[in-house]
């Protein structure tokens, strides 16, 4: 390992201006590189991002360039991560614009299977699996519920168990700057339950309290999403939970075509599509910063 030089870089996903969406770190892998779990995680810690993903080269005759198939794997500051979207787009976006990849359909190798990206101009589009989930009680999550502080009441609570992911739909009436601003107990949230790895907090707001893009494109829902398990508070933006988000909405709306916003502090918007057992996302990316790690 020792000699080894690696290239890093740091992308706003879900946004096309620096300092918004969501961060991520990607390293591109040679294939005569090999680095151990330990030595990825390590990395992973070193960035202190929500997510490190790792694109492989699956063969020594591959390339950066050229190949239209790579591995990938996402890391956070903690452990591998099954599926990550915001990650997954900063890494079609350093293929596409840092690693001049002259693919137009790249298909990732990964633990959630094949996830195929696409490229359509200034957007990335991405193939996940659906994040199929069933209701659940809410009398099997009070701690949880009670973590979440004085909400005007809970509507709706479903599991991705393929995931481990909990969706909790709040009542409808939220103004935009009420969500935004509301802030549940991190540490009970964290105390509350072994069973899951992020919670997604969701509703719908009524047009007029600023549920709606800069150009008057109205959000279908938003969300906030929170990961204390794995010591980040709140995720800026996350591509995977908008898998289970599209599932749930598609049956309270009965419509498979979504905008959405993600409402944290950074923000971001989402383009989402589902089709059958699949959802598409489409978003977009800002460089921020590139650089090198000698091990």
């Amino acid at each position: 390992m020792a000699g080894v030089t690696l290239h890093l870089y740091t992308v706003d996903a879900f946004t096309d201006v620096p300092f918004k969406g969501n961060p991520a770190a990607v390293c591109p892998l040679p294939s005569e590189v090999n680095l151990d779990d330990d030595t990825l995680q390590k990395i992973a810690m070193e960035m202190n991002l929500s997510e490190t993903a790792f694109i492989k080269l699956q063969d020594k005759s591959d390339s950066f360039k050229e190949s239209n198939t790579f591995g990938l794997r996402w890391f956070t500051t903690k452990q591998e991560f099954k599926l990550c979207g915001h990650a997954t787009l900063a890494s079609a976006a350093v293929l596409f614009g840092k690693l001049d990849n002259k693919q137009d359909r790249i298909v990732f190798k990964t633990l959630s299977g094949d996830l195929i990206v696409k490229r359509e101009e200034e957007w990335i589009h991405m193939d996940f699996p659906v994040g199929a989930a069933v209701k659940e009680d809410q009398s099997q999550h009070e701690l949880l519920v009670a973590s979440l502080g004085d909400v005007s009441g809970v509507s709706d609570i479903v599991y991705c168990d393929s995931l481990r992911y909990l969706l909790v739909r709040l009542h409808d009436g939220w103004s935009r700057e009420e969500f935004e601003t509301w802030t549940p107990d991190i540490s009970a949230m964290k105390r509350s339950t072994d069973r899951v790895v992020l919670v997604i907090v969701t509703t719908r707001g009524p047009p007029g309290d600023g549920y709606q893009s800069d150009d008057g494109a109205p959000y279908d829902f938003v969300s906030r999403c929170f990961v204390p398990w794995d010591d980040v508070p709140e995720d800026p933006v996350t591509g995977s939970a908008q898998t289970v988000l599209a599932h749930y909405w598609a049956q309270q709306l009965r419509k498979n075509d979504f905008f959405t916003r993600q409402c944290s502090a950074r923000g971001g918007e989402i383009r989402v599509k589902l089709s059958g057992d699949r959802v598409e996302l489409q978003g977009k990316a800002a460089f921020v910063m590139d650089g090198v790690m000698k091990l």
